[in-house]
């Protein structure tokens, strides 16, 4: 196959096309899709700790998988990444939204809140 560049616009189709940057892609994809799925569903502080956990499984797997040397600042960045994700954790998995009372308009602090329903 010949280099990858914008000057050989052919070897570019051909690349993406081959058959692990297909699959790369389609696995993207449905990764997306599952996620923007998940967050139509919960609010981001309950996604994103299930989604970050992936770095942590990642460096596992390429560690004792893969027999991967991982740098001491690596892991550091992993432990960074989950306590920062921890923090975003602590808020509720749902926001709860007022819901308006009859005949206040808008603009009004409403006094009841509900849970909205998944």
């Amino acid at each position: 196959m010949p280099s990858v560049s914008l000057a050989h616009p052919g070897a570019l189709i051909a690349a993406v096309f081959t058959p692990w940057i297909a699959a790369g892609i389609a696995l993207l994809i449905g990764f997306f899709a599952s996620y923007l799925t998940a967050l139509s569903w919960a609010d981001l502080t309950f996604v994103l700790p299930a989604t970050a956990f992936g770095n942590v499984i990642v460096a596992l797997l390429s560690r004792f998988w893969l027999h991967e040397a991982i740098s001491l600042e690596r892991w550091a960045g992993i432990v960074l990444i989950t306590l920062g994700v921890s923090f975003v954790a602590q808020g509720p998995s749902l926001t709860e939204r007022p819901v308006p009372v009859a005949g206040e308009s808008p603009s009004e602090e409403p006094v009841t809140t509900e849970v909205q329903p998944r």
